[in-house]
């Protein structure tokens, strides 16, 4: 089934933001991570040490990229950060990169070797067409990261850039945090992956080497499709 997505919406006020939407099907996800893959996931966090120890994480160019792009929409708070950046944090820290299955932490791998903000969804919990565009009056998002006691429920605040579906919001702030009811499980047979540029890095090659981890470690097929400024919106076949 074709699978869309548009960016329409922020072209004009983000003219750099550039997604590839990889679909992914027939997939076969492992319970637990290989030590294949722990072994690259350990060479990628040494390689980002390697390259940016000692760098404020404000002077690493694909990070400082987002934080424009975030403050273009109004984030100013330090407790929201875009996905690479809390990965980037953790990885010079020597704190590893959280082991969730096979295929979140092989495109974790990726993100943090690219520099660039990677976002998955089970395609069977998440219903397009697909969005990146500002919140809307109705809009539900439920917080994977809720802890135990808290209230779930946080929606997004007007003027704020999402990722959604037909249903329901997938990523609140850009790509900062999922939607409970989408996420990945060693169960998923097929999702669909966006990988996010903002002016910095090779949208191509992260998109190679996410198609080849992916296939590599979770089997299936990737088809992939990139939307633009000059192409907003993409349906991938």
């Amino acid at each position: 089934m074709p699978t869309s997505l548009t960016i329409a919406e922020l072209t004009e006020r983000f003219p750099d933001f550039r997604v590839a939407v990889l679909v992914c099907e027939n997939l076969a996800i492992p319970a637990t991570r290989p030590p294949e893959l722990d072994s690259l996931i350990a060479e990628r966090e040494a390689a980002a040490r390697a390259r940016y120890g000692g760098s404020e994480l404000a002077d690493i160019p694909g990070i400082a990229a987002w934080r424009a792009a975030y403050k273009g929409f109004g984030i100013k708070k330090t407790s929201y950060r875009c996905s690479v950046e809390r990965l980037m944090k953790n990885a010079l820290a020597e704190r590893p990169l959280p082991s969730i299955n096979p295929f979140v932490d092989a495109y974790n791998a990726v993100s943090l070797a690219a520099v660039a903000c990677i976002g998955a969804d089970d395609l069977d919990k998440a219903e397009g067409p697909f969005a990146f565009r500002y919140a809307r009056a109705g809009d539900s998002f439920i917080d994977m990261a809720a802890e135990a006691g808290e209230d779930p429920n946080d929606p997004p605040k007007d003027g704020e850039i999402v990722y959604a579906g037909a249903a329901h919001v997938l990523c609140r702030r850009w790509n900062w945090r999922q939607d409970a009811r989408s996420i990945i499980t060693p169960a998923t047979s097929r999702a669909i992956l966006t990988i996010q540029t903002n002016g910095w890095g090779s949208l191509d090659a992260a998109v190679a080497d996410a198609s080849g981890l992916i296939g590599r470690f979770c089997g299936g097929r990737v088809s992939v499709a990139v939307a633009d400024r000059n192409s907003p919106a993409v349906t991938v076949v």
